[in-house]
């Protein structure tokens, strides 16, 4: 028996880390680590040990044989993986075949602790302050403008999607470490400026993420009910931003432009059962409000053709196991039959041979029952509609076609925004650097999306901090760092002068008892506060009690 790597594989590659084989690939140290979707189990190999399915941060490994219906497709997605690209043979006796040792970092015996500020608490930020705290003597503070850490984890996962949301445990250990000082609902830029944040620590890095959605430049979306994925998934993952009457799911047909992910989740929480949803950590206003919905059928807009889907093999792989939920191919161009049914088994348009294909007419309101429906050569050209979106008129080999419907999502992609007090680079939304230093300013680095773009998932950010913090490590060696001109407990001072309800660790590990009360209760595995101020209330060990 061996073990197979499925759907929720997070690629931080801890699961190489400890396996005493070589079972496991790509390794970080393969060509193929920076941009392969999940990693693979090589089953002849596999001698079973089960270290892989313990180390796993979100729950990705399993043994073969107790793989559930929806999850055997991924044991042969991982056998199949091997077909190309054979596991390195063992020169020797061992099992493991060892690379020559590497230290890529040196560290002076009198290496002097360091006090590095961390603006950010999602996966970018907290992979650099576990290096820090973990391989230095270094002093972390963590910033964060929301009043409750996770970022992304916390506000980007899917509620469907719990085994993802483990990752966030192995943060949480470095949350009441006794080297980390929290500021929790500090905003940079407007409560403190970057300035004083540089002038009291050794080294600023910026994890901030990229929060700002693209535009599709095209007339009629800003109309009522043309909203962005983005806002869409902050609102059922009860981001403070966004109010709970965000969304109006009247429409019987909603657009998703896009076929990534993101796409595929907000597509998937449209039309899944809400009673499933009950037992997940999803915001309850957009749970009620889904209860209530009228959606019975999402279309994804794709511009290219199925063998080019943003999405993941895996995440499209689980699509069709949605129960209640059909998929459909718009049959609408002859080049999308001939990609799916000539993809090879380890194309990503294999995923779709078996889909039922016809063409749709669109003229007809939705049927009985709920569908996603993939039209690929299609791009969106104008969202028609007086007081909110009727319909969206698309172009493609056949010419134009009027789609009705009564909701627009955009899922084209993310994009970070300018830093008060730092370059930035208009054209890629990133702040411009050299291996995480931010250019022109000793002392700042940044790491995740604000560095090099919105590409990678959770994983994806351990190698990209251990860059960032290996050359802010460098500089500090070089003695090219400013020296600070004040403590650590000055800032504490002007952080709460400026911001009377910042959230320390207690006060979170408060929001985290309050939120899991909740959730026990009603057999969820916790229920979200939704705004700031009973975020804050919760974290004082009291209950918001709405405006007086």
């Amino acid at each position: 028996m061996s073990y197979a790597i499925t759907q929720t594989c997070c690629t931080d590659a801890t699961c190489v880390a400890v396996c005493p084989v070589n079972c496991i690939h790509p390794t970080p140290e393969e060509r193929q680590f920076g941009s392969t979707e999940m990693l693979h189990i090589d089953p002849k190999t596999c001698i079973d040990c089960g270290a892989c399915a313990d180390a796993c941060p979100v729950d990705a490994i399993f043994p073969v044989e107790s793989l559930s219906a929806g999850l055997r497709e991924y044991a042969d997605l991982n056998a199949a993986y091997y077909e190309e690209n054979p596991a390195p043979a063992p020169e020797g006796p061992n099992f493991h075949t060892w690379g020559a040792p590497s230290f890529p970092r040196s560290l002076p015996s009198d290496f002097g602790p360091l006090r590095v500020a961390v603006v950010g608490t999602g996966p970018a930020g907290m992979y650099a302050a576990q290096d820090l705290l973990l391989h230095t003597n270094s002093e972390v503070t963590l910033v964060d403008r929301l009043p409750v850490a996770g970022g992304l984890m916390r506000y980007g996962v899917a509620p469907d999607h719990p085994d993802t949301k483990k990752a966030a445990e192995t943060f949480a250990r470095f949350h009441d470490h006794p080297r980390v000082r929290m500021h929790l609902g500090l905003s940079v830029g407007t409560d403190v400026t970057a300035e004083e944040l540089a002038a009291h620590h050794d080294a600023v890095v910026y994890a901030v993420g990229a929060s700002a959605d693209r535009q599709l430049g095209i007339e009629g979306e800003e109309l009522p009910g043309s909203i962005s994925a983005t806002r869409f998934v902050a609102w059922y993952n009860a981001h403070p931003d966004v109010p709970p009457d965000a969304v109006d799911l009247s429409a019987e047909r909603v657009v998703v432009v896009g076929n990534g992910n993101v796409a595929l989740d907000v597509a998937r929480i449209l039309l899944a059962d809400p009673e499933a949803l009950a037992r997940t950590d999803i915001a309850d206003h957009a749970l009620e409000a889904l209860r209530a919905a009228d959606v019975r059928e999402v279309v994804l807009l794709a511009r290219r053709g199925p063998e080019h889907a943003a999405c993941t093999a895996t995440e499209l792989l689980a699509l069709k196991h949605l129960p209640g939920v059909d998929l459909l191919v718009d049959d609408h161009d002859e080049r999308i039959a001939a990609a799916i049914d000539g993809a090879g088994a380890k194309e990503k348009a294999a995923v779709l041979q078996g889909v039922p294909r016809a063409p749709v007419a669109w003229e007809s309101a939705p049927g009985p029952g709920r569908r996603i429906v993939f039209r690929f050569h299609s791009e969106p050209r104008e969202v028609l509609g007086t007081r909110g979106v009727s319909a969206v008129r698309t172009s493609g080999a056949a010419g134009e076609q009027e789609i009705p419907a009564g909701m627009l999502l955009r899922s084209i992609g993310y994009r970070g925004l300018p830093l008060d007090g730092l370059p930035f680079d208009e054209t890629t939304g990133t702040v411009p650097h050299e291996t995480g230093r931010v250019a022109g300013r000793p002392g700042t680095y940044v790491v995740g999306w604000i560095k090099r773009g919105p590409s990678g998932g959770i994983g994806a950010n351990r190698t990209c901090a251990e860059e960032t913090v290996s050359t802010l490590l460098a500089d500090a060696v070089a003695g090219s760092l400013p020296e600070p001109s004040a403590s650590a407990r000055a800032f504490q001072r002007l952080a709460r002068s400026r911001n009377r309800r910042i959230v320390d660790a207690r006060g979170l590990a408060a929001i985290e008892r309050t939120e899991a009360a909740r959730g026990h209760r009603d057999g969820r595995p916790r229920v979200k506060l939704a705004t700031v101020p009973e975020l804050v209330a919760a974290a004082r060990g009291g209950r918001w009690r709405g405006p007086r």
